[in-house]
């Protein structure tokens, strides 16, 4: 099968690379795309891809994205993973939500408690319509990330 990118190292990039792979004091990740980019060399051991995704325990596509890094966006690319457009996921909490929950929190609880649970105010936020469905473990991390505290109205 004929290479459409084709990997030509100079000599400071395989000597940079033999480096990186022999110290092994960085991500799994770079040392098996330095692996790959020195296996895939042509002036080296010009390796096929299905021969170094065996050898190195990967999937043939990781070896070709490494190889079409390196040709249309260089060097540092190549050893890096590929960066995503957009999360996977979208935030259940944004800024506006997030600042809801926390001006739910702050309010008085529920009659017949003594103050908010995290259950409790997810609970709430679905009630009130700002969120479809959250879990309490969101919440959580969620007030976690501002300093609020939920007990310091109750102190002193």
């Amino acid at each position: 099968m004929n290479k459409k990118y084709i990997v030509r190292l100079t000599e400071a990039e395989r000597e940079q690379l033999g480096i990186l792979v022999s110290k092994g004091k960085t991500a799994a990740y770079r040392i098996k795309h330095a692996n790959i980019l020195l296996m895939t060399d042509t002036d080296g051991p010009n390796m096929a891809d299905e021969h170094v995704a065996k050898a190195l325990a990967c999937h043939v596509n990781t070896v070709r994205n490494a190889r079409q890094r390196l040709v249309e966006q260089g060097f540092e690319a190549a050893l890096e993973r590929q960066k995503q457009e957009r999360p996977s996921r979208a935030k259940i909490l944004d800024g506006e939500k997030e600042a809801r929950l926390i001006a739910v929190s702050c309010s008085k609880p529920p009659a017949g408690r003594a103050k908010w649970t995290m259950r409790l105010l997810a609970d709430e936020l679905v009630e009130l319509e700002i969120v479809d469905s959250v879990s309490a473990a969101t919440v959580q991390r969620t007030l976690k990330k501002t300093n609020l505290s939920r007990i310091s109205a109750n102190v002193g």
